[in-house]
C-alpha cells in the first residue's frame, strides 16, 4: 500500500563529557560500548513516559568498528543499555558523520513509517583505536592514481585547503580557534553545555574510580600568540596546528528521534523537525570542503537560500575548512549564527559521535530562540565528502 510521508522529530539527546584521547585521557581505562550504554540509559531516565519496548532500532556509528566499539554496537549496546532483547540495532560507518548517519537513516525509516521511535548516536575511542587502525588502503588509490597521496591524512587534506584558498591565513585560521575557545568558556559559564552531559563513570591507575561531569580538552584563556608557537605537524612551515583544529577525543553521544504524532501521544516534547538532508562527494585531497555542496543541494531543494537559516552548527574539525564554507556562502567569520557555544577545536571531536553533539547544541540554540525557524548542522567526512542536515524549529513562534 503507498504510504504517506510523517514528519520526524528530535526529542532529545546527550552526550558524556568529551576527554582526550591517550593513556592519560579521562576514559583511558573506559571501555568504548560502557560510554555508549550510559548515553542510552540516561536518554531512557529522562524520558520516562517513554516504554522501552516502544523503541524500534538502535543505530550507534564508530569510524574504527573493532574492539570494544566493533560488535554491531548498536546491538550490543541495546542489550547491554537494558532494552528489551526485542529491539533491534546495528553499527553505522561514514566516518566523522557516522552519528549524523544514524540520524538521517533512522529519521527516513520514521518517516517512511518502518519505524515510530528510534536511538540514533556515535562513539570513538580514538584512544584504544586510533583513527585507521587496522585499515589496509587498497593500493589502487595510489597505483591508479585516483587519490593524491594526501587524501589518506585528514591533517593534509586541511593543508591543501590552505593552498586552494590563500585568503585563508595561519592568522586568521588561529583567530577563528581562539573565538572557538572563548565561545566555549562562556557557554559553560553561563551552563548551557551542561544539561546534556551524562556524568560517566571513569578509572585510572593513578587516581582510581572518578567521575567525569566536564569535557576535558577545552583550553580557556588561548591566545593568539600561544597558537603562533604551536608546530605544523603536517607540513613544514605549514598552517594547521593542533590549536586550529579538533584533537584526537574520546566519547559517545545518543539521541531520542520519534515520529510527531507518535512523540505526542507518548508525552514527548519536539525539540526541532527533521525537515532534509544530503550527503555529497568531493575530492578527497580537499575533503574539508565538502559541507559546501551538501549544503548547497539541501538549500536549492528546499527552495532556501543562507539567509533563511538562524543558526548553524559547523564541526570544526580544523579552522580552514569552517572558513572555506564561510567564505563560500559570504558569511562573515564571526557571524552570530555560527557555533555560538564553540565547537570542536574546544569542545573536541570523537569522529563518528559528533553529528549528534551539533544537533544537540542546535535543539538548545532553538529552545531560546523561538524566533529562528530553520537551522543547519553540517560537517565534512573524510575519504572526500560533506553532510547538511537542515531542521525546523518545532517551537518556532511563527507557527503559532
Amino acid at each position: 500500500m503507498p504510504r504517506t510521508a510523517r514528519d520526524v522529530v528530535f526529542v532529545d539527546g546527550v552526550r558524556t563529557p568529551f576527554g582526550k584521547a591517550g593513556p592519560k585521557g579521562l576514559y583511558a581505562e573506559t571501555r568504548a560500548d560502557d560510554m555508549v550504554v550510559r548515553a542510552i540509559r540516561e536518554l531512557m531516565r529522562r524520558n520516562p513516559s517513554l516504554p522501552p519496548e516502544r523503541v524500534d532500532e538502535v543505530a550507534i556509528a564508530a569510524t574504527t568498528q573493532t574492539g570494544d566499539q566493533g560488535l554491531t554496537i548498536g546491538r550490543s549496546a541495546a542489550v547491554l543499555a537494558g532494552l528489551p532483547k526485542s529491539v533491534p540495532g546495528y553499527a553505522v560507518d561514514r566516518m566523522c558523520a557516522g552519528a549524523m548517519t544514524a540520524v538521517t537513516a533512522t529519521g527516513a525509516g520514521i518517516s517512511f513509517g518502518s519505524y515510530d521511535v528510534a536511538i540514533a548516536g556515535g562513539v570513538e575511542h580514538m584512544g584504544r583505536h586510533p583513527m585507521g587502525e587496522g585499515v589496509d588502503p587498497n593500493p589502487r588509490f595510489l597505483a591508479d592514481r585516483l587519490v593524491d597521496p594526501s587524501a589518506l591524512v585528514m591533517g593534509s587534506t586541511a593543508e591543501n585547503l590552505h593552498d586552494r584558498f590563500p585568503a585563508i591565513t595561519k592568522e586568521r585560521a588561529d583567530a577563528y580557534a581562539v573565538r572557538s575557545q572563548r565561545k566555549v568558556a562562556a557557554a559553560y559559564a553561563a551552563g548551557k553545555v551542561q544539561p546534556d552531559l551524562v556524568p560517566t563513570a571513569v578509572r585510572s591507575a593513578e587516581k582510581g574510580w572518578g567521575l567525569a561531569t566536564v569535557d576535558e580538552p577545552p583550553r580557556p584563556g588561548t591566545t593568539m600568540d600561544d597558537l603562533a608557537r604551536l608546530k605544523t605537524p603536517f607540513r613544514v612551515h605549514g598552517n594547521v596546528t593542533p590549536g586550529n583544529a579538533a584533537g584526537l577525543n574520546d566519547g559517545a553521544t545518543a539521541c531520542l528521534l520519534a515520529a510527531e504524532d507518535v512523540a505526542r501521544e507518548l508525552g514527548l516534547a519536539p525539540r526541532m523537525r527533521l525537515a532534509d538532508f544530503s550527503f555529497a562527494g568531493v575530492e578527497p585531497e580537499v575533503m574539508g570542503v565538502g559541507p559546501v555542496p551538501a549544503t548547497e543541494r539541501l538549500l536549492a531543494r528546499n527552495a532556501l537560500t543562507m539567509d533563511d537559516i538562524g543558526l548553524i552548527e559547523i564541526n570544526e574539525a580544523f579552522a580552514v575548512q569552517v572558513l572555506a564554507f564561510l567564505d563560500h556562502f559570504k558569511i562573515a567569520d564571526d557571524d552570530p549564527r555560527v557555533n555560538p557555544w564553540g565547537g570542536a577545536i574546544a569542545v573536541g571531536h570523537p569522529l563518528a559521535s559528533s553529528g549528534v553533539r551539533l544537533m544537540n547544541q542546535l535543539s538548545r540554540l532553538f529552545e531560546e530562540r523561538p524566533g529562528v525557524r530553520y537551522g543547519l548542522t553540517t560537517m565534512c567526512v573524510g575519504m572526500g565528502m560533506g553532510g547538511t542536515v537542515l531542521w525546523e524549529n518545532a517551537n518556532w513562534e511563527g507557527a503559532k
